[in-house]
């Protein structure tokens, strides 16, 4: 048999960490964050949009429960409208869908973090929200009904 020769080679000792120069904190006072990351683009209109936002969580949580479950239901209309439009192919603006389902998640938020501090559990908020989804009387949703009233004035003028 053909013996084939071995190599051992030493062991690495794991005490020993290379020394580096390398300091990312002052390579980062050096360089701009472009070069640093380029495929990050820092704009200023991310900093616009949660600006809005935060404004828009403070008109949410300056409201009442009663005056957040009505505007969701009214948001709710308005998704079905949307759906509705989308369906019979009409013109929408599509980014409207999500802008919607974004505001109704921002108030059930609001609405949840409040039965939190009360110290309702999430078997309790369960129960209640399907109580307060039976109990909502189904109604026109304000753009069908500011739809309806246009309509009603154009006859209007037609018969006068």
């Amino acid at each position: 048999m053909l013996s084939l020769p071995t190599l051992t080679f030493p062991p690495k000792p794991l005490s020993i960490i290379p020394k580096s120069s390398f300091s990312g904190i002052q390579i980062r006072q050096k360089c701009p964050v472009s070069v640093l990351l380029p495929s990050i683009k820092m704009t200023r209109s991310s900093v616009i949009m949660m600006a809005k936002k935060e404004e828009e969580l403070k008109e949410i949580r300056a409201k009442t429960t009663e005056e957040i479950n009505e505007e969701v239901v009214d948001l709710k209309g308005e998704l079905l409208m949307l759906r509705l439009q989308k369906s019979t192919r009409n013109e929408f603006k599509s980014s409207e869908f999500r802008r919607m389902r974004k505001r109704i998640a921002r108030m059930l938020t609001v609405k949840r973090e409040r039965e939190i501090e009360e110290g309702v559990g999430k078997r309790l908020s369960r129960k209640l929200d399907r109580q307060w989804k039976r109990s909502i009387v189904v109604r026109p949703p304000p753009s069908l009904k500011k739809l309806q009233e246009e309509e009603a004035a154009a006859e209007a003028e037609k018969s006068a």
